[in-house]
Order: structure tokens, then C-alpha cells, then sequence
């Protein structure tokens, strides 16, 4: 009982890769409708794995390096593949080197990831996360690309898509977990909830063609908030040293 147990979240973490693997395989076939979707069913297994080990109380060091294996495929992978077969496949070295890039810096990242976990529960990555990399690739390729905008308009909006990711991947900016589904959880913070609640109505409405804008949202959100916390936090550092100098200056007072 206690071996399938534990097996459980594993088993949505190899679907999560079999995933990456399928949506690589319908790139190679120009199915790209198809290798986007997979990218999709990848984000939604992981976070059901994430879900599941929590619910069992199962995490374990097996889960999370098996979990960066799965993601590195599905996130990283998969869409510099798609990026490669849907547009960089054009541009010779250059497009191998750029549509590569997702892949390159999402392994980077994980990478860096496994080595700072403290425990098994983080409430903010440092550094863009994979699975919102990958999906705001797909929400350009699926809706955007050569599809709304025009094919000089879309080679530089792809160019700068990929690039900016992969730097974002590997950045200090701060970004928040996906917040635990407890009834505790929503009590104490119910603002994140209320967020996702409204991004997924307004895909909806939107059939979709909100995603990629909302991703892009969620990735200047993380940016400004970052920002803000470092200027906070020197801010405070500097006070802090004046106010030492002042009573180190009023000791040296009465001392003397």
C-alpha cells in the first residue's frame, strides 16, 4: 500500500513528460494545433502531481528530481521544438541556436531549482517558471502567429518572445507558487484565488485569444513586483545603517 502510494503523483509526473513527448512528435508531423494542446495536458499533470503528493503527504527527493526531468521535456523540449518547426527551421544556424534557447535556459533553471529547495513547498520561484514559459509560447503559436499579425510583425514578436523568456527563466525576479487548494488556503488568502478564478472566466469568453496577454500579465507582474521589494528592501537596509551610525554616534558622545 505504502510503494502505490507513493507511485501515485509520480504517475501524473510521467504523463507530464509523455506528454512533452507527444507534442514533440506532432511538431515533427506540422501538427502544431496538436503539439500545442500536449503542452497544455503537460501543465495541467503537473500541477495535478504537485496536487496529489500533497493530498497523500508523499513528496519526496525522487518526486522533485523526477518532476524537473518531466518539466524539462514538456517546458523546455517541446516548445523550442514547436518554436523551431513553426518558424526558426527558416534561419538555419541562427534558428537553432534561438529556438534552442527555451530548452537550454529551462534546464538551467531546474536545475538551479533543485539545488536551493529548502523542503518541498516553496511559495515563490526565483526566476520565471517553465510551465509559464511554455504556455505563453503556445498562446502566441496557437492564436498570434502569422495568424493575427502580419509575418514581419510575427518574426520580430517571436524573436523577442523567445529570447526574453529563456533571460526570464534564469532572472532573480520573483514569481509566486500556484497557491495550495485548501479551504485554509482560500480563508487566509483569498486574492490569488479570486485572480485565477477571473483569468480562467476571461479565457473562456475570449475563446482563448486572452491567454497569451494574460501570461504576459502575470510575467511584468512578477517583474514590477520584484522591483518594488528590492527597492523596499535597500530602502530599509540603508535606514537601518543610518540609524546604527546615530547610536554608535551617541555612545562615542557619552563616552566621551
Amino acid at each position: 500500500m505504502l510503494v502505490t502510494k507513493k507511485f501515485v503523483p509520480s504517475l501524473f509526473t510521467i504523463l507530464n513528460a509523455f506528454c512533452g513527448f507527444m507534442s514533440i512528435v506532432n511538431s515533427s508531423n506540422g501538427m502544431y494545433d496538436q503539439a500545442c494542446a500536449f503542452i497544455v495536458y503537460a501543465a495541467l499533470f503537473d500541477v495535478l502531481d504537485g496536487l496529489v503528493a500533497r493530498i497523500l503527504r508523499t513528496s519526496s527527493d525522487f518526486g522533485v528530481e523526477l518532476d524537473s526531468l518531466s518539466d524539462a521535456i514538456s517546458f523546455g523540449a517541446a516548445p523550442s521544438f514547436l518554436l523551431y518547426s513553426v518558424h526558426f527551421k527558416d534561419y538555419n544556424g541562427y534558428g537553432m541556436v534561438v529556438s534552442s534557447m527555451i530548452m537550454v535556459f529551462a534546464a538551467i533553471r531546474l536545475a538551479r531549482f533543485n539545488i536551493t529547495l529548502v523542503g518541498y513547498e516553496k511559495d515563490k520561484f526565483s526566476g520565471l517558471p517553465t510551465p509559464a514559459a511554455a504556455i505563453t509560447i503556445i498562446a502566441y503559436v496557437y492564436f498570434y502567429h502569422n495568424k493575427v499579425f502580419k509575418p514581419d510583425l510575427s518574426n520580430i514578436f517571436i524573436n523577442i518572445i523567445t529570447l526574453g523568456l529563456s533571460l526570464l527563466m534564469v532572472s532573480k525576479f520573483k514569481y509566486p507558487a500556484f497557491p495550495k487548494l485548501t479551504a485554509n488556503a482560500v480563508r487566509k488568502n483569498p486574492f490569488p484565488f479570486l485572480l485565477i478564478i477571473i483569468a480562467a472566466v476571461v479565457s473562456v469568453a475570449t475563446k482563448g485569444y486572452a491567454v497569451f496577454f494574460i501570461c504576459i500579465a502575470f510575467i511584468l507582474g512578477g517583474i514590477v513586483w520584484s522591483t518594488i521589494m528590492q527597492v523596499t528592501r535597500k530602502r530599509k537596509r540603508e535606514e537601518q545603517i543610518i540609524a546604527k551610525r546615530a547610536k554608535n554616534g551617541k555612545k562615542k558622545i557619552i563616552s566621551s
